[in-house]
C-alpha cells in the first residue's frame, strides 16, 4: 500500500523547517513518502474578502491528485509538530471509505460557518449535536482512494465562495461531506492537539497543532514556542547544530517584529525579550 504525507510550506520559515523534519521522521517510521508543496498550483482570486482568506488554502485540492497515485494520503498543516513517539495514524484509522479529521464543532460553535456557506450554496442536512453543528478541522486529514470528497470539491467551487465565507476551503469540505453524505469519522484530539484543549499535557500528544497563537502568549511568539518545544522533543534525534540554527532564526525573526512594533532602542527591547519571553 502506497502512503503519502502531504504539506504546504512556502518560504524558509524556521517553524516550517522544523515541522518538515518532524514529518520526515514520522514518514520514515510509518513507511510513507513525504510530499511538500513549496509553491501554489491552484490560482484563486482572493479579492475584498469578507473574512480572512489565503490563496494557499486552495492547495489542499492537490490531495485529490495525490490520491490518483497513492492509496492513502495524510495531509498536515505546516504549523503542526509531529512528536517523535506519535502513533501510526494509518493503522489507528484504517477504513478506506472514510475521511478522518478532528470534529472541532464538538468543542467550539461553528454555526456561523454553516450559515454563511448555506447562504451561498443552499441548506443541507448538516449534523447537529447538542445544538452545535459538526464541523471538521482540515489541519489534519486522512483519506484513501475510494473516498469521493475531491470529486465534489474543485477550484471553481472554492472560487465561488472564497470571498464570502469563513475558512473557505475547510467550510466547503465540511459542506460537501454532509451534502453528499460521504463517510466521515472524528479522530482523537491527540492527532490534532490545538490550544482549545488547554496546555496541560500537550507535549504528550501525537500531533501538536500551533494554529493561531498556538501555545504561546500571542501570535508573534508562536514560532519561538514551536522551536522551543521542537528542541525539547527532538533532542538526540535531530542534530544539535540544526536545532540551534532553527531556534536562532525563529528568535531573530521574533526580535525583528518587536523592533518594528515598539519605539524603544533595540538593545533594550532585546534585553526585555530575553528576560520575559520563554525561548
Amino acid at each position: 500500500m502506497k502512503k503519502a504525507i502531504f504539506t504546504l510550506a512556502i518560504g524558509d520559515n524556521p517553524m516550517y523547517q522544523a515541522a518538515i523534519l518532524s514529518f520526515q521522521h514520522y514518514a520514515d517510521k510509518v513507511g510513507a513518502d513525504l510530499i511538500i508543496s513549496d509553491s501554489l498550483h491552484y490560482p484563486i482570486n482572493i479579492e475584498n474578502p469578507k473574512h480572512s482568506a489565503s490563496p494557499a488554502w486552495a492547495e489542499k485540492l492537490r490531495i485529490g491528485e495525490l490520491l490518483k497515485e497513492y492509496d492513502r494520503v495524510l495531509y498536515v498543516d505546516a504549523d503542526i509538530l509531529i512528536t517523535p513517539n506519535a502513533r501510526n495514524i494509518f493503522t489507528e484509522y484504517d477504513d478506506p471509505d472514510c475521511i478522518y479529521m478532528l470534529n472541532e464543532g464538538a468543542h467550539c460553535n461553528r454555526s456561523l460557518e454553516k450559515s454563511l456557506i448555506e447562504q451561498q450554496l443552499g441548506e443541507v442536512d448538516w449534523p447537529i449535536v447538542n445544538g452545535q453543528p459538526d464541523y471538521y478541522n482540515v489541519g489534519v486529514m486522512l483519506l484513501s482512494q475510494p473516498h469521493q470528497l475531491f470529486s465534489y470539491c474543485d477550484l471553481p467551487l472554492l472560487q465561488s465562495v472564497c470571498n464570502h465565507i469563513r475558512f473557505y476551503e475547510q467550510t466547503v469540505f465540511n459542506y460537501q461531506i454532509f451534502k453528499q453524505q460521504l463517510k466521515h469519522t472524528a479522530i482523537s484530539a491527540s492527532f490534532n492537539r490545538m490550544d482549545m484543549f488547554g496546555e496541560e499535557g500537550y507535549l504528550d500528544a501525537d500531533f501538536i497543532h500551533y494554529a493561531g497563537k498556538g501555545y504561546a502568549k500571542n501570535n508573534r511568539r508562536r514560532d519561538v514556542q514551536f522551536l522551543k518545544d521542537f528542541a525539547q522533543l527532538y533532542a538526540g534525534i535531530v542534530s544539535d547544530e540544526d536545532i540551534k540554527r532553527l531556534k536562532a532564526q525563529a528568535w531573530q525573526q521574533y526580535l525583528n517584529k518587536i523592533y518594528k512594533k515598539y519605539p524603544l532602542p533595540n538593545f533594550l527591547l532585546k534585553l526585555l525579550c530575553e528576560r520575559n519571553v520563554p525561548h
